[in-house]
């Protein structure tokens, strides 16, 4: 059976173009809806399967080796023959890769930019009534153990409250179709995310930066990303950064 919001609404969450209250109403609808969940898996199946296709293959050595010697084989005139129809072969081959380059990078670039967008998105709808935490609890010992099982990951989990970023809990949070945990602390009334996942390949999100006045910034863990946004100054989540790396 056909959903109506699988066709009209579908797409645009995939691609991160709901705005906060729209992409809650969404999953709220997926939770009951067999038919959305399973176009979104496809969709994610279908995207996942392009990223890791290899485009490029290259001559065999047997290949190579014949070329080599046919072109030690071949006169003067036949090398300049060669020599004219290798030029614009090469040429046309570095005009692929360069595509091919620049296609990825505008990909990358494309995907760190959508990826920002939801990790605001997602901060906004926290603060929403009801949104905030799924255990809500200033003791470490109570918010790590609650996401054993619920995740193929334990994020790192501190009580910074003396430094004056008193932790308030955690929740299960999803970004790009994947779940993440969320680690909520305070800071003077302002609450700020700290949103962790495994990222094996390179980063998704790096440096920091601002967007509709929220303030993000990233780093990585070994293979693990980590992202803090909030309203509160850029220096606050750079001293909140020092404070979970130590």
């Amino acid at each position: 059976m056909n959903c109506e919001l699988s066709a009209n609404t579908l797409h645009g969450y995939f691609d991160g173009e709901l705005d906060a209250v729209r992409a809650a109403e969404f999953e709220k609808h997926m939770a009951a809806c067999a038919h959305c969940q399973t176009s979104l898996a496809t969709m994610r199946s279908l995207r996942e399967g392009i990223q890791k296709s290899d485009l490029y293959q290259g001559a065999s050595i047997r290949l190579r080796t014949r070329i080599a010697e046919e072109l030690g084989s071949e006169t003067r005139s036949s090398m300049a023959k060669w020599k004219w129809f290798l030029i614009p072969a090469v040429s046309l081959a570095l005009l692929l890769i360069a595509v091919r380059i620049g296609s990825v990078l505008t990909q990358n670039r494309t995907y760190s930019a959508r990826l920002q967008a939801e990790l605001i998105d997602a901060h906004v709808r926290s603060l929403q009534p009801g949104h905030l935490t799924d255990v809500l609890s200033t003791d470490q010992h109570t918010v790590k153990p609650w996401f054993d099982g619920k995740l193929d990951f334990i994020p790192p989990v501190g009580d910074f409250s003396q430094r004056g970023f008193p932790l308030v809990g955690g929740r299960l949070d999803v970004l790009e179709g994947r779940n993440v945990a969320a680690l909520v602390y305070g800071r003077h009334k302002h609450l700020i995310n700290l949103f962790v996942w495994p990222e094996g390949k390179d980063p998704a999100v790096s440096g920091e930066g601002s967007r509709h006045g929220y303030n993000w910034l990233s780093w990585r863990s070994g293979e693990t990303q980590l992202v803090l946004v909030s309203d509160v100054a850029p220096g606050d989540l750079r001293e909140l950064q020092q404070l979970i790396q130590h």
